[in-house]
Protein backbone atom coordinates (compact mmCIF):
# COMPACT_ATOMS: atom_id res chain seq x y z
CA UNK A 1 0.00 0.00 0.00
CA UNK A 2 1.45 3.66 -1.27
CA UNK A 3 -0.51 5.52 2.10
CA UNK A 4 1.18 8.69 3.18
CA UNK A 5 -1.13 9.96 5.58
CA UNK A 6 -3.49 8.76 8.14
CA UNK A 7 -6.51 10.26 9.20
CA UNK A 8 -8.48 9.66 12.34
CA UNK A 9 -11.69 9.52 13.99
CA UNK A 10 -11.49 10.96 17.65
CA UNK A 11 -14.21 9.73 20.20
CA UNK A 12 -14.12 5.96 20.37
CA UNK A 13 -11.43 5.82 17.50
CA UNK A 14 -8.46 7.32 20.12
CA UNK A 15 -10.50 8.66 23.13
CA UNK A 16 -13.24 7.68 25.31
CA UNK A 17 -15.10 9.91 28.31
CA UNK A 18 -13.36 9.70 31.22
CA UNK A 19 -15.75 10.10 34.24
CA UNK A 20 -16.86 13.58 34.28
CA UNK A 21 -19.05 11.86 31.22
CA UNK A 22 -20.09 8.56 31.94
CA UNK A 23 -23.23 7.36 33.00
CA UNK A 24 -22.76 7.96 36.69
CA UNK A 25 -22.00 11.64 35.86
CA UNK A 26 -25.22 12.41 33.79
CA UNK A 27 -26.90 10.94 37.38
CA UNK A 28 -24.85 12.79 39.62
CA UNK A 29 -25.54 16.61 37.34
CA UNK A 30 -29.07 15.39 36.81
CA UNK A 31 -29.78 15.80 40.57
CA UNK A 32 -28.89 19.50 40.42
CA UNK A 33 -31.66 19.98 38.09
CA UNK A 34 -34.22 18.13 40.06
CA UNK A 35 -33.96 14.83 38.14
CA UNK A 36 -33.37 11.36 39.13
CA UNK A 37 -31.65 9.41 35.88
CA UNK A 38 -30.72 6.01 35.70
CA UNK A 39 -27.38 5.41 34.77
CA UNK A 40 -27.75 1.92 33.47
CA UNK A 41 -30.37 2.87 30.81
CA UNK A 42 -27.89 5.57 29.40
CA UNK A 43 -26.52 2.99 26.83
CA UNK A 44 -29.81 2.24 25.43
CA UNK A 45 -30.77 5.29 25.61
CA UNK A 46 -27.90 6.94 23.61
CA UNK A 47 -28.39 3.82 21.18
CA UNK A 48 -31.80 4.85 20.55
CA UNK A 49 -31.05 8.56 20.37
CA UNK A 50 -28.72 7.86 18.01
CA UNK A 51 -30.74 6.04 15.63
CA UNK A 52 -33.51 8.94 15.12
CA UNK A 53 -30.81 11.20 14.76
CA UNK A 54 -31.56 13.88 12.16
CA UNK A 55 -29.18 15.89 11.08
CA UNK A 56 -29.30 18.95 8.47
CA UNK A 57 -29.59 17.54 4.67
CA UNK A 58 -26.73 19.07 3.73
CA UNK A 59 -24.51 17.94 6.90
CA UNK A 60 -23.91 21.50 7.82
CA UNK A 61 -22.78 21.16 11.32
CA UNK A 62 -25.26 22.32 14.12
CA UNK A 63 -24.84 22.92 17.98
CA UNK A 64 -28.57 22.43 18.59
CA UNK A 65 -28.26 18.95 17.37
CA UNK A 66 -25.87 17.76 20.01
CA UNK A 67 -28.34 19.60 22.37
CA UNK A 68 -31.33 17.82 21.21
CA UNK A 69 -29.65 14.40 21.26
CA UNK A 70 -28.47 15.01 24.74
CA UNK A 71 -32.15 15.60 25.43
CA UNK A 72 -33.28 12.59 24.32
CA UNK A 73 -30.33 10.24 26.06
CA UNK A 74 -31.47 11.81 29.55
CA UNK A 75 -35.20 11.12 28.75
CA UNK A 76 -34.49 7.66 27.83
CA UNK A 77 -32.60 7.92 31.32
CA UNK A 78 -36.01 9.10 33.25
CA UNK A 79 -35.36 12.17 32.75
CA UNK A 80 -38.72 14.92 32.28
CA UNK A 81 -39.41 18.97 32.58
CA UNK A 82 -37.34 21.70 32.02
CA UNK A 83 -34.75 20.23 33.80
CA UNK A 84 -34.11 18.29 30.98
CA UNK A 85 -32.91 20.92 28.60
CA UNK A 86 -30.75 22.52 31.27
CA UNK A 87 -28.71 19.07 31.68
CA UNK A 88 -28.21 18.44 28.12
CA UNK A 89 -26.82 21.74 27.80
CA UNK A 90 -24.21 21.06 30.40
CA UNK A 91 -23.71 17.83 29.49
CA UNK A 92 -22.68 19.09 26.12
CA UNK A 93 -20.41 21.94 27.24
CA UNK A 94 -18.64 19.22 29.07
CA UNK A 95 -18.29 17.11 25.79
CA UNK A 96 -16.40 19.82 24.67
CA UNK A 97 -13.58 19.87 27.21
CA UNK A 98 -10.50 18.37 26.60
CA UNK A 99 -9.15 17.27 29.80
CA UNK A 100 -12.41 15.51 30.25
CA UNK A 101 -11.31 12.19 27.87
CA UNK A 102 -8.93 9.78 28.06
CA UNK A 103 -6.65 8.52 25.23
CA UNK A 104 -7.00 4.60 24.98
CA UNK A 105 -3.61 2.88 25.66
CA UNK A 106 -2.57 1.73 22.16
CA UNK A 107 -3.17 5.87 20.59
CA UNK A 108 0.60 6.81 21.71
CA UNK A 109 2.33 3.66 20.69
CA UNK A 110 0.75 3.50 17.23
CA UNK A 111 1.12 7.37 15.87
CA UNK A 112 4.97 6.83 16.82
CA UNK A 113 4.94 3.66 14.73
CA UNK A 114 3.28 5.83 11.93
CA UNK A 115 5.47 8.48 12.69
CA UNK A 116 8.63 6.43 12.70
CA UNK A 117 7.51 5.34 9.04
CA UNK A 118 7.40 9.19 7.88
CA UNK A 119 3.84 9.22 7.26
CA UNK A 120 1.78 12.51 7.56
CA UNK A 121 -1.46 12.33 11.04
CA UNK A 122 -4.22 14.17 11.11
CA UNK A 123 -7.78 14.03 13.10
CA UNK A 124 -10.98 14.98 11.67
CA UNK A 125 -14.15 15.39 14.03
CA UNK A 126 -18.12 15.91 14.08
CA UNK A 127 -17.20 18.09 17.28
CA UNK A 128 -18.06 21.39 18.76
CA UNK A 129 -14.55 20.67 21.09
CA UNK A 130 -11.57 23.03 20.00
CA UNK A 131 -9.74 20.10 18.29
CA UNK A 132 -6.69 22.09 18.59
CA UNK A 133 -6.86 22.34 22.36
CA UNK A 134 -7.52 18.52 22.61
CA UNK A 135 -3.97 17.88 20.26
CA UNK A 136 -1.88 19.86 22.66
CA UNK A 137 -3.94 19.05 25.85
CA UNK A 138 -3.14 14.64 25.15
CA UNK A 139 0.29 15.58 23.81
CA UNK A 140 -0.55 14.45 20.58
CA UNK A 141 1.77 14.35 17.59
CA UNK A 142 -0.24 15.53 14.35
CA UNK A 143 -0.37 17.56 11.60
CA UNK A 144 -3.82 18.81 11.25
CA UNK A 145 -6.93 18.48 13.26
CA UNK A 146 -10.23 19.71 11.83
CA UNK A 147 -13.60 19.78 13.38
CA UNK A 148 -17.28 20.33 12.18
CA UNK A 149 -17.97 23.47 14.21
CA UNK A 150 -14.98 25.06 12.44
CA UNK A 151 -15.00 23.91 9.04
CA UNK A 152 -18.85 24.01 8.75
CA UNK A 153 -19.60 20.82 7.36
CA UNK A 154 -19.70 17.28 9.43
CA UNK A 155 -18.62 14.00 7.84
CA UNK A 156 -19.87 12.23 6.04
CA UNK A 157 -19.47 15.18 3.68
CA UNK A 158 -16.27 14.75 1.27
CA UNK A 159 -15.64 18.39 1.95
CA UNK A 160 -14.26 17.70 5.66
CA UNK A 161 -11.80 15.07 4.75
CA UNK A 162 -10.69 17.09 1.47
CA UNK A 163 -10.29 20.00 4.05
CA UNK A 164 -7.36 17.63 5.77
CA UNK A 165 -5.75 16.15 2.89
CA UNK A 166 -5.38 19.56 1.49
CA UNK A 167 -3.57 20.54 4.78
CA UNK A 168 -1.21 17.14 4.21
CA UNK A 169 -0.75 17.86 0.66
CA UNK A 170 -1.98 13.97 0.31
CA UNK A 171 -3.84 12.64 -2.65
CA UNK A 172 -6.96 10.58 -1.56
CA UNK A 173 -5.42 7.48 -2.94
CA UNK A 174 -2.50 8.17 -0.79
CA UNK A 175 -4.51 8.40 2.60
CA UNK A 176 -6.14 5.89 5.03
CA UNK A 177 -8.94 7.03 7.42
CA UNK A 178 -9.75 5.23 10.60
CA UNK A 179 -12.96 5.47 12.86
CA UNK A 180 -15.57 3.90 14.20
CA UNK A 181 -18.41 5.00 11.83
CA UNK A 182 -19.14 3.01 9.42
CA UNK A 183 -21.28 5.73 7.92
CA UNK A 184 -19.43 8.64 8.72
CA UNK A 185 -15.72 7.61 9.01
CA UNK A 186 -15.95 4.57 6.40
CA UNK A 187 -18.26 5.30 3.67
CA UNK A 188 -17.31 8.83 3.73
CA UNK A 189 -13.66 8.31 3.26
CA UNK A 190 -14.23 5.69 1.06
CA UNK A 191 -17.06 8.06 -0.88
CA UNK A 192 -13.85 10.07 -1.97
CA UNK A 193 -11.08 7.34 -2.58
CA UNK A 194 -9.45 6.75 0.86
CA UNK A 195 -8.45 3.51 2.34
CA UNK A 196 -10.69 2.90 5.42
CA UNK A 197 -10.80 0.54 8.29
CA UNK A 198 -13.45 0.36 10.53
CA UNK A 199 -11.93 0.44 14.37
CA UNK A 200 -14.47 -2.04 16.23
CA UNK A 201 -13.31 -2.00 19.71
CA UNK A 202 -16.61 -3.09 20.68
CA UNK A 203 -16.80 -6.50 18.32
CA UNK A 204 -20.15 -4.59 16.94
CA UNK A 205 -19.22 -5.47 13.41
CA UNK A 206 -16.87 -8.80 13.20
CA UNK A 207 -18.07 -9.69 9.40
CA UNK A 208 -17.07 -5.86 8.09
CA UNK A 209 -14.24 -5.66 5.79
CA UNK A 210 -11.13 -3.32 6.52
CA UNK A 211 -12.56 -4.32 10.23
CA UNK A 212 -9.85 -3.58 12.81
CA UNK A 213 -10.22 -4.50 16.90
CA UNK A 214 -7.95 -2.66 18.02
CA UNK A 215 -5.97 0.47 16.71
CA UNK A 216 -2.51 -1.75 17.80
CA UNK A 217 -3.99 -4.48 14.15
CA UNK A 218 -3.06 -0.63 11.94
CA UNK A 219 0.62 -0.56 11.06
CA UNK A 220 0.02 -4.44 9.78
CA UNK A 221 -2.92 -3.75 7.83
CA UNK A 222 -0.86 -0.41 6.16
CA UNK A 223 1.52 -3.11 5.59
CA UNK A 224 4.68 -1.77 7.53
CA UNK A 225 5.01 -4.68 9.76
Amino acid sequence: MNIEAVLFDVDFTICRPGPELRPEAYAERGRAFGLRLDPDLFEPSRRAALAELQRHPELVHEDELWIAFSEEIIRGMGGGGEGVRALAEAMVLAWEQAEHFELYDDVLPVFAELRSHGLKLGLVSNTARDLPAFVVHHRLDVDVAIDSRVHGKTKPDPSIFSAALATLAALPEHAAMVGDSPEDDIAGARALGLCAFLLDRGGDYPDSPGRLGGLDELPGALGLR
